[in-house]
């Protein structure tokens, strides 16, 4: 086992959901990743496997790439090696034909030109989970470039976000993250597969029919109603409070009155009984029909109140409330804080920062970090003795650059 015990409500590494599940990660940027990180945070050996000497490319993003590997590639080790150099490729082989779980995301066929491709694999290794996260399944588009902001295009899901006329796309890597979660629960199903009959099996995880899968609501109520869905910013509110206020002290908070109970205690509490007595406001369907009636004067009443007020008389009532927080505010919540939310990874430059954990607990168990952010081959000795190179193997691939970690060269001389 890796170096590392998690000890978190005394879970041990050797008793994690998933020991003793080798999986070898073959991606970057944030779809296989998540995958791998999710394998990995629940007690996998997740392998990375990074091209040497630079390492994945991710790592050296900028911009709003840049959160992408500190938050998806922990709990993980790394391998940095030359696939192209015969040794390296043999050493790759020999790693997968132990392995549980193969994860990749390059271009359809990309791994089928290496000799990495599922065929190529299962004859050596008949119980191996082959899992690809690609753009589209199998079908007409399966070989066009797909990201993120297209498939968001393609499925409707920017055009239900941004306003009438101005799709936008949702302010968060949604079907990467979600396609890559897919992905995991295909391999969980498959690993449970290979206990009855032994063999493994190809799986599958995609951007586009993930994104049409969020959308399927909009696309049911279209079939239910005869109506096509509105964008979300234009459409008629299930409920006839559900909105964003602004506050006295310049703060926003969301507010939802979603049942009649509720809003007879909120007419109650803030003292809107002639709202609370008029009888075509009684139901939650005739509010609705009505929202440019009372809402003008719930934004007043509320932009004569802190924001703090609001909400703490919000959760005195039990009505849904929520302030508007940028990202950077999360690693100072509450909750998250006391209840293990927030994990601890230290970024290349050496700073240490938070991400956030997997949002499950399983027997009052959350995953924690049992290996910090692994430096680009950091692994690599560990793992190619792992595999049964000798060190003088070792020597000579290193000092041709088919593996590569700056302690290899000095631990082989």
């Amino acid at each position: 086992m890796p170096d590392g015990v998690a000890r978190e409500n005394g879970q041990r590494a050797e008793n994690l959901p998933l020991s003793g599940i080798r999986v070898i990660e073959f991606s970057h940027m944030v779809m296989g990743p998540a995958c791998g990180l999710i394998l990995a945070d629940l007690g996998a050996d997740v392998v990375k496997i990074e091209p040497s000497p630079g390492g994945d490319k991710t790592r050296a993003l900028t911009g709003s790439g840049a959160g992408f590997f500190p938050t998806y590639n922990r709990n993980k080790r790394s391998l940095a090696v030359d696939i192209k150099d015969k040794r390296g490729y043999r050493l790759v082989r020999r790693l997968i034909d132990g392995a549980d779980v193969l994860i990749e995301n390059f271009r359809p066929g990309g791994l089928n030109k290496l000799g990495l491709g599922y065929e190529a694999l299962k004859a050596t290794n008949p119980r191996l989970i082959y899992y690809s996260a690609k753009g589209f399944l199998p079908g007409p588009y399966e070989n066009r470039t797909a990201l993120d902001e297209v498939v968001q295009m393609m499925a409707g899901l920017a055009y239900m976000t941004g306003p009438p006329g101005r799709p936008l796309r949702a302010g968060a890597s949604v079907n990467d993250i979600m396609g890559g979660m897919f992905g995991v629960i295909g391999i969980l199903a498959s690993l449970r597969q290979r206990d009855q009959t032994g063999e493994g099996v190809e799986v599958v995880s995609s951007l586009f029919e993930n994104c049409v899968f969020l959308c399927g609501q909009h696309m049911a109520q279209y079939a239910v109603t005869g109506r096509p869905a509105d964008p979300m910013p234009a459409r008629l509110a299930a409920w006839a409070v559900y909105d964003v206020f602004d506050c006295a002290d310049g703060e926003q908070v969301f507010v939802g009155v979603v049942s009649d109970t509720q809003w007879k205690r909120f007419c109650a509490a803030f003292a809107l009984d002639d709202l609370l007595s008029d009888p075509a406001l009684e139901t939650n369907p005739q509010r609705c029909h009505a929202r440019d009636r009372f809402l003008p004067r719930i934004r007043e009443l509320f932009a004569a109140m802190p924001g703090d007020e609001v909400m703490a008389r919000c959760e005195a009532l039990g009505l849904p409330h929520a302030p508007i927080k940028r990202p950077e505010d999360l690693c100072d919540d509450t909750h998250l804080r006391q209840s293990g939310g927030l994990l601890g990874v230290t970024l290349p430059d050496g700073r240490k920062t938070e991400v956030p954990a997997l949002p499950v607990s399983i027997g009052g168990w959350r995953p924690s970090v049992r290996h910090d952010l692994a430096k680009v081959g950091e692994h690599t000795l560990e793992v190619a003795r792992e595999s049964g190179l000798s060190d003088e193997e070792l020597r000579a691939m290193a000092a041709d650059g088919v593996l590569s970690d700056a302690s290899l060269a000095k631990e082989t001389t």
